[in-house]
């Protein structure tokens, strides 16, 4: 479980817990927010578990039609229903051995709820359109949610017997804005990660950069962190990690004023440190029309994207291709393109 980014520091106690449970087959809930890193967890335990050689499935019980339900989680007998040419086996019985995560337990609904409770209760169920023939398994369930299932207990969507049956052992993972002391050791992982899937450059983090996302609030969580690592890696091209640049992007309107206000001008588009702001003088006046003529930055990029495409004849990679004449990295290139629309085909040269 060291493998857990944070698991000295603000996961200790969640790997813990996952540590004790895992050396038992009581069923666990793994409470979290989304992107909170629920199915890690869960996988964690089964592979520090006795099952560890055995299945590991994950479902998520929300993203399956309720009409479904029964038949993915306890299989279906040929011609059980309109559309059902063929046996099939359900999530339970693949699992059997091993272990089946329900994501989003929350979302089962509450005639599946009773059958599930039958196989937490007694190992077995019967598949939809059986002739009363049992088939036992034997399954670890871990539960997952983001939703206070305690409070739908009292509203009556969640049954109250299965909230006993699957809380034995709740895990909560706390949410990233409250273990802030992991975001520097996440940052360098992501970052490495990006730069190796992009083909760029690994640019080191400053602590300018782990001052901006530590003022974050991430509602996202790690997968949200992942993500705008991402694209800051991209923006940066390799000479920069613009982290502001990708913030701001992903929802202007959301990133706390003092995390844009903390990085100038200079910040954004300079790579050197040494180059210090310049002081600001009397502002000229500009007038309506030249405000209203003056390109936005996407538009020159884009056309300076288009420029070289055109000399190019549509060629991205290659030594004559687009992006080595704009010496940056094809993959960036085509990510540039796809966020500013072009369609680079309509520059290739049809064959006479």
């Amino acid at each position: 479980m060291d493998s857990i980014i944070g698991y000295d520091a603000g996961l200790k106690s969640v790997l813990e817990r996952a540590r004790l449970v895992a050396r038992s087959d009581v069923p666990v809930l793994i409470l979290g927010e989304t992107g909170s890193g629920k199915e890690v967890f869960a996988r964690h335990i089964h592979e520090a578990s006795r099952r560890a050689g055995q299945p590991f499935l994950k479902v998520n019980c929300g993203a399956v039609p309720p009409e479904l339900i029964d038949s993915y989680l306890f299989g279906h007998e040929k011609g059980a229903f309109t559309g059902a040419i063929e046996k099939r086996k359900g999530w339970f019985e693949a699992a059997n051995g091993g272990t089946l995560l329900l994501d989003e337990i929350g979302e089962l609904p509450l005639a599946a709820q009773v059958r599930f409770l039958r196989v937490l209760q007694d190992g077995s169920f019967e598949p939809v359109g059986g002739s009363g023939k049992n088939i036992r398994v034997d399954v670890r369930i871990i539960a997952a949610t983001h939703r206070n299932l305690r409070q739908m207990v009292k509203e009556g969507e969640f049954r109250e017997d299965l909230w006993y049956r699957i809380s034995v052992f709740p895990i909560r993972i706390p949410p990233l804005r409250e273990r802030s002391e992991d975001i520097g050791q996440l940052a360098r992982f992501f970052v490495q990660r990006a730069a190796t899937k992009f083909s760029l450059p690994e640019i080191p983090l400053r602590k300018e950069d782990i001052d901006v996302l530590e003022k974050y609030p991430w509602p996202g969580n790690v997968r949200e962190f992942g993500a705008v690592i991402d694209r800051a890696v991209l923006l940066g091209e390799g000479r920069r990690l613009a982290f502001t640049d990708s913030l701001h992007e992903l929802q202007g309107e959301q990133v706390p004023a003092e995390i844009l206000a903390e990085t100038t001008a200079t910040d954004i588009f300079f790579e050197n440190e040494n180059i210090p702001p310049q002081p600001s003088s009397e502002q000229p006046e500009i007038s309506l029309q030249e405000r209203q003529d003056f390109l936005s930055l996407d538009e020159i990029i884009r056309q300076h994207i288009e420029s070289a495409l055109v000399l190019t004849q549509g060629v991205i990679e290659g030594a004559g291709g687009a992006a080595a004449l704009l010496k940056i990295n094809p993959h960036t290139l085509r990510a540039k393109m796809r966020k500013l629309g072009i369609n680079w085909s309509k520059f290739r040269r049809l064959p006479e």
